[in-house]
C-alpha cells in the first residue's frame, strides 16, 4: 500500500500558506484603505485587475483609477479603520488550474470618524464576495478580478448618519442596518463628481470652467474675476481618477480658455479658430497633471505648499511658451488682466506681466484649497499672505519712474471705418482733414494709425508731398504707417515711416513680428487651406530686422511698434535700453470692430508703459486709442470705436530704469527652475521607492531562515 501521508501533508501546508496570504491580502486591503496609502491600493491588484463599484453610484475601473477616486471620497474621514472578522475562503479553479482561485467572504467592523462630528459605530455585517486569483501559489500578494464581476463597491459617506469611507461596505447604516437593505434602495449620491462621470460632460465642464477667467479682461474688464476664476477649473482637475483624466481636463479647460480668448476670430478663421484652439489648449495638458500630482486625494499640508509654487510655475511655463510669435503670441496672459489695478502694475515694473501672472495663479490655488482641502488651511492661509506681501513689497519698495516735469503734445489722428474699394484714398483724405485741425496747436508729434497710408510713398511721390505740406501746416513731425508693396525691394512690408517738412526724414521701421494667418501663414504648404475657409493673409508679409529708436530732436526718442508687436513685452523692454523715450504703437483692429479685440488691444499699452517706465501711446485706425503715463496710468480720454477725431495729449516724460528692464523676464525663468527642481525631487523619490520590495520581508518568532533570531 502506498504511504500518501507525506503528499497530503504537502496539500494540506500549500492550503495553509495559501489561507494565510489571502488573510494578508485582505488585511493590506484594509490597512491601505485606512491609511490613504493608494500607491499600496493599487500594488494588491494585478496588472488586469479591476474593481466595480457602479452598483453603490460609483465607478468601475482599473486599479489606478479606483484609487484616485477612493481617495477624493475617503477625503472627508480623517479616521478609518477596518475591522475583519470571520473570513470565508473557499479555494476552487482558475482555467483548470486547481487551489490558484479563491472566493473570499468576510465580515467587519467599521468605525467612522467624519470630519464634522464623530460618527456611530457600525455593526458587522457580510462584505462582498471577491474573485481572488492566487498568483504563484502561496505567495500571494496580488489581487485581481475577474472581467464583468463585480469586485468591490463604495458610495459617498453619508454624512446624515455620521457614516465614512468604506469600500467594501459603501453605504455607511446606523445599529441594526444590514448590507443586503442599504442595497436595496438607490446610493444617495448626487453630487458633481456622479453627474461628471461621462467622459464628454466632464470636458463640456472643464472648456466652460477654463473660459472664466476671461471674464476679467476687456471688455468684460471685471479685473476681480481673475482672483477666483482658476478655482472651479482646479476643483475639477483635483478630482480626475487619474493622471490622464486630468491632463484632459487641462486640455479641454485650456481650449475654452483659447478658444473664448480669441472667439472674435470666428468670423475671420471660422472653423480654424476651433483648430486653433485645440492646439494650443494642448500645453495646458501637463499642466493638468500637474494639479492633480500635487493637490489630487488629501494632500498634505507639504503638498499644498509645493503647489502654491509648482503650480503657478506650471502656468508661466505655458504663457512662456505660447509667447513664442510662431504660437500667436502672448494674447491673453491672466497678468495682463490687471492693467486697470495700480499695485499689479507697480508688480509688472518689477517682473513684466509675468509676475502678475504668477501671484494670481497662486491666489486661485490658495483659494481651491481653502475651498477644498480643510486640513490644508494653514498653507493655504500662508499662501494668501505672501500673494498680499508681494504686492506690499512691491508697493513700497519697487523703483517708481522719476517725473522729469517736461511734457511731450503727442497728437493722435483717427479716421474711424472707411470701406469700400478705393477705401485707401478715401482714408488718406479724412486723416489728411483730421491733421489739419491741429495746426496751431503747437504739436510735437502726430502720430497716424497702422496701415494709414496704403501706397508706398516711393511709387506716390503726391502722398508724400501732401505729408510734407501737412508737417509744415502743423509745424510737427507725422509719424504715419505704409502697409503696401515696397518699390525698392520686393514683398508687401508694413512700415513707420517719419515725415518731416521735406517729405520721409528716412527714419523707418518695417515691422519685425507679423500676425499669423493675419498677416502670414505659418507653414504656408501644410496650413494654406486655411486661405479657403477664412480671410487668411493670400500673400506673406515681409518681416523687419531690427528694432529702430527714431530722434525728433529737443531730446524726444521714440520707440514704434506695430499692431500686434504691443503684446511682446521684450520689445519695448529692448526700445527703453536702445534709449526711448516715449513708445509708440500704430494699430488697426477694424476687423474686429464690434468685438472685445479693440479695448483688449488698447489695455496692452498699460502694462508696457508699467514695465519700462515710459508713458506710451497707442494709436489706433478705427478705435480704440490710448495714451499711458509712465506708470501705466490712463492719460487722457480714449477714443473709442465709434470716434473719428484728432486729439491733443499732454505726455509727460520719464527716466529712471525699472527693475524689469533691467533684469527682463526672470519670472519664467524663475518658474522653469521651480519646475526643475520639483521634477528632480519627484525623481528621486520615485529611484528610492522602486529600490524598495513591494512586500515586506516577514519576521517571526522563530527567526528568518535568511537573518537568524529576527
Amino acid at each position: 500500500m502506498v504511504n500518501t501521508e507525506p503528499m497530503t501533508q504537502r496539500v494540506e501546508l500549500a492550503t495553509v500558506r495559501d489561507r494565510l496570504a489571502l488573510d494578508g491580502l485582505v488585511t493590506d486591503y484594509a490597512v491601505a484603505v485606512d491609511d490613504g496609502d493608494w500607491a499600496a491600493y493599487r500594488r494588491l491588484f494585478t496588472p488586469d485587475g479591476r474593481a466595480d463599484y457602479r452598483a453603490a453610484g460609483g465607478i468601475e475601473g482599473d486599479a489606478g483609477t479606483v484609487a484616485g477616486w477612493l481617495a477624493e471620497r475617503c477625503a472627508e474621514f480623517p479616521v478609518r479603520q477596518h475591522l475583519f472578522v470571520n473570513r470565508r475562503v473557499r479555494l476552487g479553479t482558475w482555467e483548470q488550474d486547481t487551489g490558484d482561485t479563491a472566493e473570499v467572504r468576510t465580515d467587519y467592523v467599521s468605525p467612522g470618524l467624519p470630519r464634522r462630528g464623530r460618527g456611530r459605530g457600525h455593526r458587522a455585517r457580510p462584505a462582498e464576495r471577491r474573485p481572488v486569483r492566487v498568483h504563484g501559489g502561496a505567495h500571494a500578494r496580488r489581487l485581481a478580478a475577474e472581467p464583468g464581476r463585480r469586485a468591490g463597491e463604495m458610495a459617498e459617506p453619508d454624512r446624515r448618519t455620521g457614516g465614512r469611507c468604506d469600500p467594501l461596505n459603501p453605504h455607511p447604516a446606523g445599529p441594526g442596518r444590514t448590507l443586503e437593505a442599504s442595497r436595496g434602495r438607490e446610493a444617495p449620491m448626487k453630487n458633481v463628481g456622479h453627474h461628471l462621470a461621462s467622459p464628454w460632460r466632464r470636458s463640456t465642464a472643464a472648456a466652460v470652467a477654463g473660459a472664466l477667467p476671461v471674464l476679467a479682461f476687456p471688455a468684460p474688464s471685471l479685473w476681480w474675476v481673475a482672483y477666483v476664476a482658476l478655482v472651479p477649473w482646479l476643483l475639477l482637475i483635483r478630482s480626475a481618477p487619474t493622471g490622464r483624466r486630468a491632463a484632459f481636463d487641462g486640455w479641454w479647460g485650456g481650449f475654452g480658455f483659447m478658444l473664448a480668448m480669441h472667439h472674435w476670430l470666428l468670423p475671420s478663421l471660422h472653423v480654424f479658430t476651433f483648430v486653433i484652439a485645440a492646439l494650443l489648449g494642448a500645453l495646458w495638458a501637463p499642466w493638468g497633471w500637474l494639479v492633480r500630482r500635487t493637490l489630487g486625494g488629501s494632500p498634505s499640508g507639504g503638498r499644498v505648499a509645493a503647489a502654491l509654487l509648482v503650480v503657478p510655475s506650471g502656468w508661466l511655463t505655458i504663457e512662456l511658451i505660447r509667447s513664442w510669435q510662431g504660437l500667436g503670441g502672448p494674447w491673453g496672459v491672466l497678468g495682463a488682466s490687471q492693467w486697470q489695478v495700480e499695485a499689479a502694475l507697480r508688480l509688472a515694473s518689477v517682473g513684466g506681466v509675468w509676475l502678475p501672472s504668477f501671484l494670481v495663479v497662486a491666489l486661485n490655488v490658495a483659494v481651491a484649497v481653502l475651498v477644498a482641502v480643510r486640513r490644508a488651511r494653514v498653507p493655504a492661509v500662508a499662501g494668501l499672505v505672501a500673494v498680499a506681501a508681494a504686492g506690499s513689497a512691491a508697493w513700497a519698495g519697487a523703483p517708481r519712474p522719476d517725473q522729469t516735469g517736461e511734457r511731450t503734445r503727442i497728437a493722435l489722428v483717427q479716421p474711424g471705418v472707411v470701406a469700400g474699394p478705393d477705401s485707401p484714398d478715401r482714408r488718406f483724405d479724412r486723416e489728411e482733414q483730421l491733421t489739419r485741425e491741429l495746426a496751431g496747436q503747437d504739436v510735437d508729434l502726430v502720430v497716424w494709425g497702422e496701415s494709414s497710408v496704403g501706397f508706398d510713398l516711393g511709387d506716390r511721390p503726391d502722398l508724400a508731398r501732401r505729408l510734407a505740406a501737412l508737417s509744415r501746416e502743423t509745424d510737427a513731425e507725422i509719424l504715419v504707417n505704409v502697409d503696401a508693396r515696397r518699390s525698392d525691394k520686393p514683398g508687401i512690408y508694413k512700415s513707420s515711416v517719419l515725415i518731416g517738412p521735406d517729405g520721409p526724414t528716412g527714419d523707418r521701421y518695417d515691422k519685425m513680428r507679423l500676425v499669423p494667418f493675419g498677416e502670414y501663414v505659418p507653414a504656408r504648404s501644410l496650413l494654406g487651406w486655411a486661405t479657403s475657409v477664412g480671410k487668411a493673409a493670400g500673400e506673406d508679409r515681409r518681416r523687419g530686422s531690427e528694432q529702430v529708436v527714431m530722434d525728433l530732436g529737443d531730446g524726444l526718442r521714440i520707440g514704434p511698434m506695430v499692431c500686434f508687436e504691443t503684446a511682446f513685452p521684450d520689445m519695448s523692454r529692448h526700445l527703453v535700453q536702445d534709449g526711448a523715450g516715449v513708445l509708440l504703437a500704430q494699430s488697426s483692429t477694424s476687423t474686429f470692430q464690434q468685438s472685445w479685440a479693440p479695448e483688449q488691444h488698447a489695455s496692452l499699452a498699460a502694462l508696457r508703459a508699467a514695465e519700462t517706465g515710459r508713458p506710451m501711446v497707442h494709436a489706433t485706425l478705427t478705435g480704440v486709442s490710448a495714451v499711458y503715463g509712465a506708470d501705466g496710468g490712463r492719460i487722457g480720454p480714449w477714443l473709442g470705436t465709434d470716434a473719428s477725431a484728432a486729439q491733443v495729449y499732454d505726455v509727460p516724460s520719464a527716466r529712471g530704469t525699472t527693475l524689469y528692464v533691467r533684469f527682463g523676464d526672470w519670472p519664467p525663468q524663475a518658474a522653469l527652475v521651480v519646475l526643475a527642481v520639483y521634477g528632480a525631487v519627484g525623481l528621486v523619490r520615485f529611484r528610492r521607492g522602486a529600490r524598495r520590495p513591494l512586500v515586506p520581508p516577514v519576521r517571526t518568532t522563530h527567526g528568518s531562515p535568511v537573518r537568524h533570531g529576527r
